[in-house]
């Protein structure tokens, strides 16, 4: 059997924070939703039912939920940020795509949310 493509996912995931533009955003926050995916070669899992061939999708969550821990202005640079400590703690990590959106977003106009999203690779 060849892998062409394997990821660890994580979607729809609902977290609470403080991002945003306007300063309100930063003191009342809002939910925002992350739907992630993580290219690795877990083909070692796979044959062996180990968790050190691949990446676990609790760690991953575990530092997804610390980087949206910590305020800032833009999605845009939450996404880096994350993106930067996935690759430093994942070295088997070869891409990584990113969707973080805002619910309910300050704009004047009704949406499911609002947002960025990123595909980077190491």
């Amino acid at each position: 059997m060849k892998i062409e493509n394997s990821t660890v996912c994580l979607k729809d995931v609902r977290i609470f924070a403080f991002h945003g533009v306007l300063p309100q955003e930063r003191t009342v926050g809002a939910y925002f939703i992350l739907n992630l995916s993580v290219q690795t070669d877990f083909s070692r899992a796979l044959a062996t039912d180990e968790l050190d061939g691949t990446i676990s999708y609790a760690d991953l969550f575990e530092l997804v939920k610390g980087e949206m821990a910590t305020p800032s202005r833009l999605l845009e640079h939450v996404a880096g940020r994350i993106c930067r400590v996935l690759f430093d703690s994942f070295p088997t990590a070869e891409s990584i795509h990113l969707e973080i959106l805002k619910e309910n977003p300050p704009m004047g106009a009704e949406c499911a949310g609002a947002g960025v999203s990123l595909d980077v690779r190491r």
